[in-house]
């Protein structure tokens, strides 16, 4: 299957790789793509692995679910994203998270085994591969500490606000877009679904945002802050 190589450009294993030294590297590392319609699961919980997904069209999310089946979103992965680099790394053979497609998707997977063991072809990229993986995990655990934050704030506003000024300071826009839906950035935030949609409507009316789908405007940071 023919690979759009601009899109693993985007990741930061292959950034700054002409297209002919991507080529020569996926040869050398070995990789199987698959697609998945929408709403399809990419693992379940305890699924095996032993590798990796580069995300080469569509959306996957990366989700816990508690014993009772409340799910939580650990993450969205866009084309260019990855997913399961730390649970290879780690050398665990079961997924702690389930992983599913937000929209259909096309992904491409590798093993980690083949990146972390230098080939006998002594490949002139290999050694930076290592060297950008180990950058990638400790960006995700960033990613992750970010998250961490919003969840520690004691009320549903608290963590709306967090996530809003977030999201604003990156993408430095005003309005701006999120990539969640109401009920993806529900169980981001591990909050009330309606209590979450109240609370919006109710900073609404006191001026502080405006919104119309995923697109916010700050009207009040002050009042976001507060």
């Amino acid at each position: 299957m023919k690979i759009d190589l601009t899109i693993l450009q985007k990741n930061e294993l292959f950034s700054g790789m002409e297209q002919k030294d991507i080529e020569s590297m996926l040869s050398c590392l070995g990789y199987n793509v698959r697609k998945y319609p929408k709403g399809d699961i990419v693992w379940h919980v305890g699924s095996r692995i032993g590798g990796f997904g580069v995300v080469l069209r569509g959306q996957v999310q990366v989700i816990r679910e508690d014993y009772f089946g409340k799910r939580s979103i650990i993450a969205t992965i866009h084309p260019g994203g990855v997913f399961g680099e730390a649970f290879a790394c780690a050398g665990l053979m079961e997924s702690p998270l389930a992983v599913s497609t937000g929209e259909a998707s096309e992904i491409l997977f590798l093993q980690v085994e083949k990146i972390l063991t230098t080939c006998k072809n002594a490949c002139v990229f290999h050694s930076e591969l290592i060297r950008r993986l180990v950058r990638m995990l400790a960006v995700k655990n960033l990613t992750l500490n970010k998250k961490m934050d919003f969840l520690s704030r004691r009320s549903t506003r608290e963590k709306l606000s967090a996530y809003l000024l977030s999201e604003y300071s990156e993408k430095k826009a005003n309005p701006f877009l999120i990539d969640l839906n109401r009920n993806e950035l529900a169980d981001y935030l591990s909050v009330d679904r309606s209590a979450m949609s109240r609370e919006l409507s109710h900073m609404r009316d006191e001026g502080i945002l405006d919104y119309w789908k995923n697109s916010f405007k700050i009207l009040d940071f002050y009042g976001l802050e507060s």
